[in-house]
């Protein structure tokens, strides 16, 4: 059983990096592949294996506290390794464990793939079981700001950007990402959507 890969980002899609590893490529699932670095420098993911009969994948994480939240999502029922991965891609661990705690079944509707039957399963499902991520005070501002109706580009760019900020892009960068794609958006677009587009602009510079 594979725990983490550390290693050069070899190659980046929408989906997943290719991670050479001494000489050798894992392709792994990642939330936000463009939060990655192409740079020389490696790069350490925490590695969820899974295996069923027609597949082999690796999912990789960038802390303990993401690969855990993977986990634990994939023991709600309706909720497989694809829209896990989303639920990571628009919000923080420490953002969806609060809001399963607080049963808030609208921030949680807000998450890609999430509808309101799965996220009352992941409330009853997960509630007890996920203990203190982070910080809570900070969770629940961070939920206060991704749910709220006035914020500029909708609920699905705020998530986004909250997510993006969890991975260490600045206020102006963001911004900046935001002035490059509002123009395209509909307002239809998933958080999960958002933070693509922003990534790949993010990563152009």
């Amino acid at each position: 059983m594979i725990d983490f890969l550390r290693g050069r980002v070899a190659h980046l899609e929408p989906e997943y990096v290719v991670l050479d590893v001494h000489d050798v490529g894992y392709r792994v699932f990642t939330p936000n592949p463009y939060g990655l670095s192409r740079s020389e420098d490696s790069v350490l993911l925490f590695i969820h294996h899974h295996v069923r009969e027609d597949a082999i994948q690796l999912f990789g994480f960038p802390t303990r506290e993401e690969q855990f939240m993977f986990r634990k999502l994939l023991d709600v029922s309706g909720i497989g390794p694809k829209v896990a991965l989303g639920v990571l891609a628009g919000g923080r661990p420490e953002t969806i464990t609060a809001a399963i705690h607080q049963e808030n079944v609208n921030f949680l509707t807000k998450l890609p793939g999430i509808g309101r039957k799965t996220a009352q399963r992941m409330i009853l499902d997960l509630k007890d079981k996920l203990g203190q991520v982070g910080s809570a005070a900070a969770a629940v501002e961070l939920i206060e700001a991704a749910t709220s109706s006035g914020l500029e580009g909708g609920s699905g760019w705020a998530a986004a950007r909250e997510a993006l900020a969890g991975l260490g892009y600045r206020e102006a960068e963001l911004d900046r990402a935001w002035f490059a794609l509002k123009d395209r958006v509909t307002g239809d677009e998933t958080p999960d959507v958002l933070m693509k587009q922003a990534l790949q602009q993010l990563f152009q510079g």
